[in-house]
């Protein structure tokens, strides 16, 4: 569980998605520093020098319990990753639609990735829903957003050093350093519990690590040692599904037994009941108009749900329950949990969504993202490689190809990139 998503660099998984489950908000310090445009001298002007701040700061991680041996430890050579303070600022803004940020985060290459990864732990999801109540669906979906299935876990283009960019926050970020602080000492105390070495905690640059994406807090509070080595750890993928189900029952209210939600249609219902507030049984959105998108009749009528129509009522439109809230309790982002919700269910077979986007098209096949990969980079637009994932550095060669071309810089591989490239254009 990470605080600010994984911004991936080259082309990985998915950015937007604010923080997740432990404390989401503290993303939002990030942004908050990058918009009042904290670079590494501004942050050694707002309070101490680095070597400063480590010293005086023995002391809190005393009165926390850790050791001056550990905390030696820590802090030997430490220094400050202080490129976290443009990480946010420094992205593009990508602007995307619904249905673009959909088609990008379920695309052919994640689909593929996530089934294989769903049939080679099938045992384990099984084990899991059986001992947590949580669904396969929920964890695929939050596992392969998170990390794409675990491809990004150890990769160095992704994931960094944790002590140096928690150190940096809680150093440097004004806005919610207190937040920080406890983060360090939170990442501190793994170290102490002998849970892993400074070395090996390696995550986003705001500190969050493994499968699922773990800040320390959620480390140290919800790991499960469920692979029964000892130790509770993100970077084990039965540990990370098992603390991240624990999460979501915790800290999200998750339901056994309980869908996410279901797609309908609400022609003739008032717009003014999709608010995503108004709590009503299944069966009583049924009586005011509601009805599955498919046809037929709604499994679960007593079932409390919320009415929901992310881009208006003549697009796709869906009855939420506690089970789609408690996804968002990992990241608040609607977008984000629908995306979670969608691509666990695709994964594991479900079709897409019935009712069109109004303005939408269909996300590139694998093959023609790696077209367009191959030929931006030919252009001289670097995308990182061209395996078919869609990350950031894909999306900054779309946008400046675009640029070039007089289109709208929205850093989406659309079809008429596709065939602008196609053109040489």
């Amino acid at each position: 569980m990470r605080v600010p998503p994984a911004t991936h660099v080259s082309d990985g998984t998915a950015p937007e998605g604010w923080t997740r489950r432990h404390f989401l908000l503290a993303g939002a310090a990030l942004a908050g520093a990058g918009a009042l445009g904290i670079d590494a001298a501004d942050a050694q002007q707002a309070d101490k020098p680095f070597e400063v701040w480590v010293a005086e700061f023995r002391a809190r991680a005393r009165a926390r319990g850790i050791s001056d041996a550990v905390y030696d430890k820590v802090t030997r050579g430490l220094e400050p990753d202080t490129s976290v303070y443009a990480k946010d600022s420094g992205q593009p803004e990508f602007r995307e639609q619904l249905w673009q940020y959909l088609n990008r985060r379920i695309s052919e290459w994640r689909l593929n990735t996530g089934r294989a990864a769903a049939q080679k732990n099938a045992a384990l999801m099984k084990r899991l829903q059986g001992d947590f109540g949580v669904e396969p669906d929920a964890l695929l979906g939050l596992w392969g957003m998170e990390s794409a299935f675990g491809e990004l876990v150890d990769d160095p283009d992704h994931m960094k050093p944790v002590f140096p960019s928690l150190a940096a926050l809680a150093w440097g970020e004004p806005r919610r350093r207190k937040y920080w602080e406890t983060e360090f000492l939170n990442a501190c105390a793994i170290v102490q519990r002998g849970w892993a070495q400074p070395d090996e905690m390696q995550g986003s640059w705001a500190g969050a690590m493994g499968h699922t994406q773990w800040m320390p807090e959620v480390w140290l509070n919800l790991g499960v040692d469920y692979d029964g080595n000892g130790v509770p750890s993100p970077y084990s993928v039965p540990d990370a599904l098992a603390g991240s189900s624990r999460y979501l029952i915790q800290r999200g209210n998750y339901q056994r037994g309980l869908p996410w939600g279901f797609e309908v249609r609400m022609d003739g219902v008032s717009e003014n009941l999709a608010d995503n507030k108004t709590r009503r049984s299944v069966a009583d959105w049924a009586k005011a108009g509601v009805t599955p998108a498919g046809g037929g009749r709604f499994d679960l009528p007593k079932a409390t749900a919320r009415l929901w129509a992310p881009v208006g009522p003549e697009g796709p439109c869906f009855l939420l329950t506690q089970n789609f809230y408690a996804v968002r309790s990992y990241n608040p982002s609607m977008n984000y949990a629908l995306a979670v919700c969608h691509l666990g269910d695709r994964v594991l077979g479900g079709a897409p969504f019935i009712t069109p986007f109004p303005g939408g098209e269909r996300a590139l096949t694998l093959a023609e993202i790696q077209e367009v990969q191959r030929r931006l980079t030919r252009a001289g637009f670097d995308t990182g490689g061209a395996d078919g994932r869609v990350g950031n550095m894909t999306m900054r060669a779309v946008a400046d190809f675009q640029k070039k071309i007089g289109l709208d810089p929205d850093g989406y591989a659309s079809l008429d990139v596709l065939a602008a490239l196609r053109k040489g254009r």
